[in-house]
C-alpha cells in the first residue's frame, strides 16, 4: 500500500496494533487454521482496525518478497523520527548512538535493547547504517513501534554538538583501562556503540569525552552489538540508582 511501512511478523504486528491502532490502515493473516493467528485477528479487531482480512500464504509472500513474516503483516504509518537538538535538553537523557551498525539484525536488536533494558533514544547517522527496513523491525520484536529514534546527517557531528553541550559521550572499547561502570554516568548520556568487526571509528572515537569497557575477563576483543549495547545500558542505570539514594 503505496506511504504506508509494510510491518511483518507475529509480534511486530502485535505491537504495531498496540501502538499505533486506528493509524494502521490494514491487518492481513494467513488464512490457515491457527489459534495464534485467530487470537491476532480477534485482537486487532477489538483494537478498532478498520481492516483485518485473510489471505493465502502465497500473498503474504508476493508482499514481503519472500521475507519472514510468520502469517502475518500490516501496513501502518512511517516511523517518527525525532530531532536531535531537542534530546540534548533532557537532563536525564541517556542514549544510544551506533557506530556502523549496518546488518538489520544488529540494528533492530539494539534498537530492542534500548527500548527493554532503558528506554534509551537511539541516535544513528543516515550513511553507513541499516535502514529503518521491515527486518529491522522484525528484528526487534515490535520494541521499534516504542521506540525513540534519531537520525542526523553527520554521527561525528552529533556527538561533538552533544560534548559542547556537556553531555558525556562514552565510547564502548575492549581494551579501555577504565570500565563503564566507572565512569561517571548521572548526567545526560550517550553511550557509543561501534560494530563487531571494527568498533568505533576514529573520529567518532575523537568525539568521545571518554571511554570504558565492559568485559572483565580479557578473553574477547567484542560483544554482539545488541549485548554491548544492553550491558552498557544497565551499567548506566544501576550508577544512576545508586547516586540517587
Amino acid at each position: 500500500m503505496e506511504g504506508l511501512r509494510l510491518i511483518a511478523g507475529l509480534q511486530p504486528v502485535r505491537e504495531a496494533i498496540r501502538v499505533r491502532r486506528f493509524a494502521l490502515r490494514r491487518v492481513a493473516l494467513e488464512e490457515k487454521p491457527s489459534p495464534t493467528l485467530d487470537a491476532l485477528a480477534r485482537f486487532a479487531t477489538d483494537q478498532g482496525i478498520a481492516e483485518v482480512i485473510r489471505v493465502p500464504r502465497g500473498e503474504l509472500e508476493r508482499w514481503t518478497e519472500g521475507g519472514q513474516h510468520q502469517g502475518v503483516v500490516a501496513w501502518g504509518p512511517e516511523l517518527t523520527l525525532l530531532p536531535f537538538e531537542p534530546l540534548l535538553d533532557d537532563p536525564q537523557l541517556l542514549a544510544l548512538a551506533l557506530d556502523g551498525i549496518q546488518d538489520p539484525q544488529n540494528f533492530g536488536a539494539v534498537i530492542r535493547s534500548a527500548v527493554g533494558v532503558a528506554d534509551a533514544a537511539v541516535i544513528w547517522g543516515e550513511h553507513s547504517s541499516a535502514p529503518l527496513s521491515m527486518a529491522t523491525g522484525r528484528a526487534s520484536a515490535g520494541a521499534i513501534e516504542h521506540a525513540r529514534l534519531c537520525r542526523v546527517p553527520s554521527l561525528v557531528g552529533a556527538l561533538t554538538a552533544a560534548r559542547e553541550r556537556g553531555v558525556a559521550v562514552v565510547g564502548l572499547d575492549a581494551h579501555s583501562p577504565q570500565r563503564v561502570g566507572e565512569l561517571d554516568l548521572a548526567g545526560p548520556t550517550i553511550l557509543v556503540v561501534g560494530n563487531e568487526h571494527e568498533g568505533m571509528g576514529r573520529a567518532v572515537r575523537r568525539a568521545c569525552t571518554a571511554v570504558g569497557r565492559l568485559t572483565a575477563s580479557g578473553r574477547i576483543d567484542s560483544l554482539n552489538a545488541s549485548v554491548a549495547a544492553a550491558l552498557a545500558l544497565h551499567e548506566a542505570a544501576i550508577y544512576r540508582l545508586k547516586t540517587s539514594n
